[in-house]
């Protein structure tokens, strides 16, 4: 290839970039997540970042300012892309009891799909939410999970499937924290007692167990006795 040639393809390459912001934007955050993920805030660098994406330090620095804005965005490009697709349930069109269980199903997949959300998370942590509370975004997103989660049980309790008393809050609370512990502690968990808990025969039966458990806690207290 030619020097000309070699300077044409570099033109059309900016040329491509320019004309497609989104698309950029949409490569470094996605690089970004798993920068990190995996060597959290203090860790990542924009220059290793910048090597493993389509774009060049200035232009990751033009549209996110900073690190720190750029790890803000990669965390509300996490929670929306686990909010919108809980959004692809459906669930005000099945009844309360399938509703229920499906999200639960899907929150345990999701998760034991998707470690770099988990790790995140852990991080964002590390940092006492700090930048997780700047995000007005991420917000009104977790109170939709909370709002779909109340009008599920309200509507459970109406029907008399569901028993009365219960927070939503707290419901979404135990989804998460039995989904959750699945990816955070399995490596631990399998090293300490010597389990393949990533094997796929373990992570189905796991995922019917936290189906279970979540299903009992929300029976009317006859109906679980009946059930034992």
């Amino acid at each position: 290839m030619t020097a000309k040639s070699n300077a044409s393809s570099s033109s059309s390459t900016r040329r491509g970039r320019k004309n497609d912001p989104e698309s950029v934007q949409a490569d470094i955050l996605a690089v970004a997540t798993r920068e990190f993920s995996e060597k959290g805030l203090s860790g990542a660098r924009i220059d290793e970042i910048a090597e493993k994406t389509r774009a060049s330090k200035r232009m990751i620095y033009y549209y996110f300012k900073d690190k720190e804005t750029l790890y803000l965005h990669t965390l509300e490009a996490a929670y929306q892309k686990v909010r919108l697709q809980e959004a692809e349930l459906q669930l005000n069109h099945l009844a309360p009891l399938e509703a229920l269980s499906r999200l639960v199903r899907f929150t345990f997949c999701h998760h034991a799909k998707n470690p770099d959300f988990i790790r995140l998370v852990m991080i964002e942590n590390i940092h006492h939410g700090r930048y997780l509370a700047q995000s007005k975004l991420i917000q009104s997103l977790n109170a939709g999970v909370i709002d779909a989660l109340t009008n599920v049980y309200n509507r459970g309790v109406e029907e008399g499937c569901f028993r009365e008393g219960l927070d939503p809050r707290e419901l979404h609370w135990l989804i998460s924290a039995l989904s959750f512990f699945n990816v955070s502690n399995q490596h631990t968990f399998s090293r300490i007692f010597d389990w393949k808990q990533a094997a796929p025969e373990n992570q189905r039966k796991l995922e019917d167990h936290v189906t279970d458990m979540v299903m009992r806690y929300v029976l009317p207290d006859d109906t679980a006795m009946a059930n034992p």
